[in-house]
């Protein structure tokens, strides 16, 4: 159900509901979205309201970003970094009903895109998001908290996906026990991530976690990237999440929801694209056992959010939204294929891999 911020929430926010146009914004599913025009000048803002049901403390993605505004002022002045409009009483959230609301500057000039329609855009948004990363390389972790603990968390992941296949029906699994033998046919995915994650040349990073096309604001005009969005999941995590999340979304032509998988290819040009993007911004700078899994990103989150899909169908749908009554399975299937095509070119993606590699050393 669409909610509407009432006078209150504006009024938080120095705003008079009679002087504003209000609508719906942004495809996001996650929190609501509004755009807020005053109608004497044209300025524009966006008020969110934070779903708390899966953001359970609030409060930890203002710190988080709070903390990253103020190394970034502090280290790279010049940069781009959306931080929340405060309340008339200085607030970073209007809490309202246990409702959390936050404003956050329109960027005038920009837009985005939901899925790269040309290497461009591909290589625009993965420098915008090597770009933060590198800029923020240098924070200290400690005081940051994770605003959705485990959320790439592969081991614990694959735990859930193995309960799941023992207390499924009867009738799902036996549906989905050819999926089943397969995605466990890949689970040296899993033990790779269990020994990498713990060794002290892997690293932890702050991590965006949400690397989306469409979490990127480019140019409206001439589609170069302008700055990262949506930045409730910045929190440490690991260098395989952003690039692995590209890899996933930006390579195929068509997304998750695609049930017809003889559309699922791998567009060597988009993946080349990305990965000079975002080594160009970040890759002089990842250590021996960083750069030796870079094409094992891609492997790591397609795989875990594959068996996650496939964990959702077997618990009886209860996690992600469907339309229809294998719609998981179908996003299962989908993840699944673009593994298989994604390894089948393994040989020559890390060849593009090198060679970008060379190219960030050089710099």
């Amino acid at each position: 159900m669409e909610i509407i911020p009432n006078k209150l929430i504006l009024q938080a926010f120095g705003l008079e509901p009679e002087g504003l146009n209000v609508r719906k914004f942004g495809s996001g599913h996650i929190n609501n979205t509004f755009l807020l025009e005053k109608k004497e000048d044209g300025s524009k803002y966006v008020l969110q309201k934070i779903n708390v049901n899966v953001f359970k403390e609030p409060g930890v993605i203002a710190a988080n970003q709070r903390m990253a505004a103020d190394y970034l002022a502090a280290h790279h002045p010049e940069y781009l970094f959306i931080t929340p409009i405060p309340t008339v009483t200085g607030e970073e959230l209007f809490v309202m009903d246990n409702e959390y609301w936050r404003m956050i500057p329109f960027i005038a000039g920009s837009v985005t895109v939901d899925q790269a329609d040309n290497p461009k855009q591909a290589f625009e948004a993965a420098r915008q998001f090597g770009r933060l990363a590198n800029y923020l390389s240098g924070i200290d972790l400690k005081p940051f908290k994770a605003s959705i603990p485990n959320f790439h968390n592969l081991t614990l992941r694959y735990s859930a996906f193995q309960e799941a296949i023992r207390n499924a029906r009867e009738d799902r699994k036996a549906a989905a026990e050819e999926m089943i033998e397969e995605f466990l046919r890949y689970s040296d995915i899993a033990v790779t991530y269990e020994q990498l994650k713990t060794n002290p040349e892997f690293r932890d990073h702050l991590m965006h976690h949400d690397t989306k096309i469409n979490n990127v604001l480019l140019n409206k005009d001439t589609y170069e990237g302008i700055c990262v969005c949506d930045l409730d999941t910045l929190m440490p995590g690991k260098i395989i999440s952003d690039l692995g999340d590209m890899v996933r979304t930006y390579v195929c032509p068509v997304s998750e929801e695609e049930p017809d998988v003889s559309q699922i290819i791998i567009r060597e040009e988009y993946f080349e694209a990305l990965m000079q993007g975002y080594l160009g911004e970040i890759g002089s700078t990842l250590t021996k056992v960083e750069k030796e899994q870079l094409f094992f990103a891609g492997k790591f989150m397609i795989y875990m959010q594959g068996i996650r899909f496939l964990t959702d169908y077997l618990n009886g749908d209860v996690y992600y939204p469907i339309k229809y009554d294998t719609h998981n399975y179908d996003r299962a299937h989908n993840q699944l294929v673009l593994l298989q095509r994604l390894i089948e070119k393994q040989e020559t993606l890390q060849a593009i891999i090198d060679k970008c590699l060379l190219v960030s050393e050089q710099v």
